[in-house]
């Protein structure tokens, strides 16, 4: 599905891999991810240290893992880790039970997310968009990077 303001696109998509991470107030740094880390597993093993105790989805009998992925093309690469930044530093409400992972290859912002339940996959991306809305027209507003 292709958007005519945006250019937003989405598939599903299960592939695990080493990925990298965009890092905030870096944009020429990455982070790697290593491949046996599952996306949802880190972000339950963060949980962990909170008050509530859950038992991982990779260890819950008969769960079924519901995947999406969305691709966002920017006009440079630059942009792409600007927007990058720019939506790392927003937690997921439901830290355990959905995990998101950003990244960027070349000019394409790469999202990710995987969770049990499809409602709260649904509202995980519907706020990623909102807020993904806000980062794109701010960026056409300040207009395209100058290089130094």
């Amino acid at each position: 599905m292709q958007t005519a303001h945006t250019g937003l696109s989405h598939t599903a998509d299960g592939a695990d891999g080493q990925t990298s991470r965009c890092c905030p107030g870096n944009a020429g740094t990455k982070a790697v991810i290593p491949s046996g880390a599952h996306p949802v597993a880190r972000a339950l093993e963060a949980s962990r240290n909170s008050s509530k105790s859950m038992v991982p989805l990779t260890q819950r009998p008969g769960t079924r893992h519901h995947r999406f992925s969305l691709f966002v093309p920017f006009p440079t690469s630059l942009e792409a880790e600007i927007a990058c930044g720019s939506l790392v530093p927003d937690v997921e409400p439901h830290r355990g039970l959905v995990g998101k992972e950003l990244k960027v290859s070349g000019c394409m912002l790469e999202v990710r997310w995987i969770a049990e339940d499809s409602r709260l996959l649904r509202l995980s991306i519907i706020n990623f968009l909102d807020q993904l809305s806000l980062v794109v027209n701010t960026i056409q507003l300040f207009g395209p990077p100058v290089s130094c």
